[in-house]
């Protein structure tokens, strides 16, 4: 029997999707962001600078009884968050390289089975992400990720240049990483976990301060800016940059959650140390997710924007769909394994280690 700590109807887990994940209800104030002079107004409602986000009514093909929650099958239970310190090993990761699919306004995860709701969004990974997208309709699909057998959903907000859109070039960088100390304990992602990672209403501010944060937008050697940049270099190797990270703690119990988030959590620093840790009611150790985006523009910027708004209203969504067998083998040889692997996991500095996947980037 399914069980889920409470029900909420169409309209009730549309309120909350919008009050939470799009942070609705703040009044908005004018600042000045210190980071690129520009006025950084901080409105947070849903008129976010003339960019409006409807509320969502219904759920997903995955949440027949449309209550928001989804739980996992099996849960997993009886986990306490690791307070080892294994052997020092500065690497623990592996990366899935993959390139831009497509465009449009759809988000299955915020607005499942509502085509056009969104803001514009560009996919990477599975070549049919769109507002219909499931588990089973992206389990096994075509892919643009070197790994055939990552049929994960990524996306984030459409980048803009004055009206014309501007769509990263080639395999993109998302970093599988351990984001606790004891690297040895992360395991797979369950199949069909999704969430959120950071908040398209979020003020300037919030951005900066927020958990996944790293080093902002950057080019050339403007770095930790919460907008863009007024101006980059004007050179044919200088692309706009972001890195945004993801939680990497999960609650053990469900794929998804009405506000996206809540079954995620960040690490927490073990007290008296410096380690890193899953809080006890998300004690589950998952690899943390790391976008690493170039977008090919520079010289002036001052017509850049997303799809979202503001610089500071990047986000980001991931649907797992990689093949089971394969994501493991990847995150034991790799993370658990302490290397710096590529898409092939293999680790140029320690060759001895050899290679998860072969030649054609598949399990041997």
């Amino acid at each position: 029997m399914r069980s889920s700590p409470r029900r909420l109807p169409a309209l009730l887990l549309g309120t909350a999707l919008v009050a939470t994940v799009l942070g609705v209800g703040t009044i908005a104030s004018a600042t000045t962001d210190t980071h690129t002079g520009r006025d950084a107004t901080t409105a947070t409602s849903a008129a976010h600078l003339g960019h409006t986000m409807a509320v969502s009514t219904q759920a997903s093909g995955d949440d027949p009884d449309g209550d928001g929650y989804i739980p996992a099958v099996p849960q997993v239970t009886g986990v306490t968050p690791s307070t080892a310190t294994p052997p020092t090993r500065y690497f623990h990761e592996f990366q899935a390289n993959c390139s831009v699919t497509h465009t449009a306004p759809d988000d299955p995860i915020v607005y499942p089975g509502q085509p056009g709701k969104s803001h514009d969004h560009t996919f990477m990974g599975n070549t049919s992400t769109d507002a219909n997208s499931t588990t089973a309709s992206l389990a096994g699909g075509a892919t643009t990720c070197k790994a055939p057998a990552d049929a994960s959903g990524y996306w984030m907000p459409s980048l803009y240049n004055g009206d014309r859109k501007i769509l990263p070039v080639g395999p993109q960088t998302i970093y599988y990483k351990a984001g606790v100390t004891d690297y040895t304990s992360v395991r797979p992602f369950p199949k069909g976990l999704r969430f959120v990672v950071g908040n398209p209403m979020q003020t300037a501010d919030e951005f900066r301060h927020h958990r996944g944060f790293v080093e902002g937008w950057e080019c050339g050697d403007s770095y930790f800016n919460t907008d863009f940049p007024a101006s980059c270099p004007n050179r044919a190797d200088v692309q706009l940059n972001i890195r945004f990270q993801a939680p990497s703690c999960w609650d053990g119990k469900y794929l998804d959650t009405p506000d996206h988030k809540s079954h995620m959590a960040y690490p927490v620093v073990k007290p008296g140390t410096n380690d890193n840790m899953c809080p006890a009611d998300h004690p589950v150790a998952l690899p943390m997710i790391e976008f690493k985006m170039a977008f090919p523009v520079n010289g002036d910027m001052s017509q850049v924007r997303l799809a979202s708004g503001r610089g500071y209203s990047f986000h980001y969504d991931f649907f797992n769909a990689w093949e089971d067998r394969t994501l493991k083998a990847l995150v034991d040889h790799c993370i658990v394994g302490g290397l710096q692997c590529d898409a092939r996991g293999y680790d140029q500095t320690h060759p001895e280690a050899g290679a998860t996947l072969g030649s054609d980037y598949r399990l041997p």
